[in-house]
């Protein structure tokens, strides 16, 4: 009897402490401001919670995703789509719907969306862009001196 009642309190433990887990606070993600900023734009983002695209849009954000204006368009079984959905005329997911009316499909990047809500990317975001065009920049040049070099040649 007191080896069940040890189990079941260990048990109750193990659950609570789980429970605890999952609904622990998140820390602050890397684009709350940027995914708060699209929420309060009056930008709508429609999706399903079995769509690839989907969680790669939500992959951008991180843990700031659950800042973003979500709207599931799916059934629980993933086989019909919510009249939220069907009466605003989504098609396919991810969609983005902007305060202007305006809407793109697919999963869209973080400039793109920065651009089309008027929201500021975080400074370390444009940083990363920046270094990134150098780069770019750097490589087309390379590109085109080889280029110049074989053509002399020739």
């Amino acid at each position: 009897m007191k080896t069940k009642l040890i189990w079941v309190i260990v048990l109750v433990a193990l659950v609570g402490l789980l429970v605890f887990l999952i609904n622990k606070p998140v820390g602050p993600g890397k684009y709350d401001e940027l995914a708060s900023c699209i929420n309060e734009s009056g930008a709508k983002y429609y999706g399903a919670f079995w769509c690839p695209n989907c969680q790669n849009q939500e992959a951008l954000f991180g843990a700031s995703k659950r800042l973003l204006p979500y709207i599931e368009c799916s059934t629980p079984d993933g086989r019909d789509q919510l009249p939220v959905c069907r009466d605003a005329g989504i098609e396919g997911y991810p969609t983005w719907e902007f305060a202007d009316g305006s809407r793109l499909s697919g999963t869209l990047d973080l400039e793109t969306l920065s651009s089309l809500t008027n929201c500021p990317l975080p400074e370390s975001e444009i940083e990363d862009l920046e270094d990134s065009l150098d780069a770019s920049t750097v490589e087309t040049t390379e590109e085109e001196n080889v280029e110049a070099l074989d053509s002399d040649n020739v």
